[in-house]
């Protein structure tokens, strides 16, 4: 199954991991949600005795609402400001404001006061934020409550004594929609949330992949810089170095300390030399041909078993002349995420295409593997996406946990560059027309406007546009 690089070093996996729910809430946000909570109740309940004449127990209704005031200041006090909450002191937390409102309800009409639908929110709260388990705790909490309010509660009545109460089957309905609203409400925020969550990681995944390439550029230009201005210095050493040797003929010790200080000075010269490119801003460093910057991006898998195959050629009608074009990080990156990619569930041989016209610039990335999975083809590029790998797919490939985090990367590092990203499948090898050399598996295209990547060979000459003739 073809879905990508996954695995990361150990400086990139501990930031992912440590995204999981958990420590998110702080406690001061459930203070200030509880006093509006607090602040809406104590509003209904003047409301429901001064303008719609309804008779309540208030002295029981304030107390329950004082509870409540009580545990906010309590919480401020003891607490500091920035006091995050674990999962479990988050649901807790939760699980008493359903409890507070449930008794509130209690006291006033159980499910025939409206704002019973209110019991939604702390379970809606936790879906966001807490780990499924608190979040089914205080779901099946919530069902079991207005589960009782339905058959005990105190009524409604007004000063004549009317009492207010819906039908057996308006009431039954009311649960009912309260109790798949929690289920509802709780699912989505979760399936929502988790989307967000698994995206951010992704993205975090991203970031730092393209941190980490361009790390390595900027050092490439600071050895180069190094090597440019270390080179007079050292010659000089070996310069000077020689002509001791030369004038201490009748001094052998001192001699060979003259000729060792050359040799280290020319060790010096081709450590750098190999460490980096001569110039202190080299082009190279930032333009290069388009078959240098493909060949760049798969040479970390050529040595792995499988053979690699490159063709480069104009599309017809195309300028024959190869395009120059940006070498940035996001381009050898994504490009070498998709040849990582083919290497490991190809065969024996993966092929590298590069076309271009006038307008556009193609790559196709083609192995004789298996392919991608068709019932994953429109997914591809989303990341964390898992599915049951057998024991064979273990073996070819330990480690993998099929996330495709590797393709995600490639998709969006090569789309942020201009590129348009499709994935397919070659030739079915079950249809008996696969054989050696048959490009049967998976295919990666990647596709750039050729104004996006590539450079005018005129402005590349230098800042001026070109060589001008040296004048005194």
């Amino acid at each position: 199954m073809t879905l990508g690089p996954d695995r990361m070093d150990d400086s990139a996996a501990d930031p992912l991991q440590s995204t999981g729910k958990g420590g998110w809430i702080r406690l001061r946000t459930l203070i200030h949600l509880r006093w509006l909570a607090l602040a809406g109740q104590a509003a209904a309940l003047l409301i429901a005795t001064v303008y719609l004449d309804l008779q309540l127990n208030m002295s029981l209704a304030m107390m329950t609402i004082g509870i409540s005031i009580t545990a906010n200041l309590i919480a401020s006090v003891v607490y500091p400001p920035t006091k995050r909450l674990s999962d479990v002191e988050a649901m807790l937390t939760l699980l008493f404001d359903i409890s507070q409102l449930a008794l509130l309800l209690y006291l006033t009409g159980g499910l025939n006061n409206p704002f019973a639908v209110l019991i939604l929110a702390p379970v809606t709260i936790s879906a966001t934020a807490l780990r499924l388990r608190s979040t089914v705790i205080l779901g099946l909490a919530a069902i079991a409550l207005i589960s009782v309010l339905a058959l005990y509660h105190t009524p409604l009545h007004t000063s004549e004594g009317l009492v207010l109460q819906q039908s057996p089957l308006f009431l039954f309905g009311f649960w009912l929609a309260i109790t798949i609203g929690i289920v509802f409400e709780a699912g989505y925020a979760m399936k929502v949330t988790g989307e967000i969550q698994s995206m951010s990681r992704a993205l975090l995944a991203t970031q730092m992949a393209l941190s980490r390439e361009q790390k390595l550029t900027d050092l490439g230009g600071v050895v180069a810089a190094a090597a440019h201005e270390l080179g007079t210095p050292l010659a000089t050493i070996k310069l000077v170095s020689a002509e001791l040797a030369e004038e201490l003929e009748d001094q052998p010790q001192l001699q060979e300390d003259a000729r060792l200080i050359g040799e280290q000075a020319n060790r010096c010269r081709d450590i750098l030399h190999s460490m980096g490119r001569a110039g202190k801003d080299d082009l190279h460093m930032h333009q290069a041909p388009l078959e240098a910057v493909v060949a760049e991006a798969a040479e970390p898998h050529l040595s792995r078993g499988k053979q690699v195959h490159y063709t480069f050629l104009p599309a017809e009608g195309g300028d024959p002349r190869q395009p120059l074009v940006h070498r940035r990080p996001e381009i050898i990156h994504g490009l070498r995420n998709l040849v990582q990619n083919a290497v490991d569930f190809a065969d024996a041989h993966v092929w590298v295409d590069v076309k271009w016209t006038d307008t556009r610039v193609s790559a196709r990335i083609i192995d004789d593997g298996p392919g991608f999975p068709p019932h994953l083809l429109g997914r591809l590029g989303d990341p964390f996406l898992r599915h049951r790998r057998s024991e064979a797919d273990r073996a070819r490939r330990p480690g993998y946990d099929g996330m495709g985090l590797g393709l995600f990367i490639a998709k969006t590092l090569l789309e942020r560059s201009g590129a348009e990203v499709n994935f397919a499948n070659g030739t079915d090898p079950a249809g008996g027309v696969a054989g050696p050399l048959t490009r049967s598996g998976a295919i990666a295209e990647v596709t750039w406007p050729l104004a996006a990547i590539c450079i005018d060979p005129e402005a590349a000459k230098g800042p001026l546009g070109e060589n001008q003739p040296f004048s005194p």
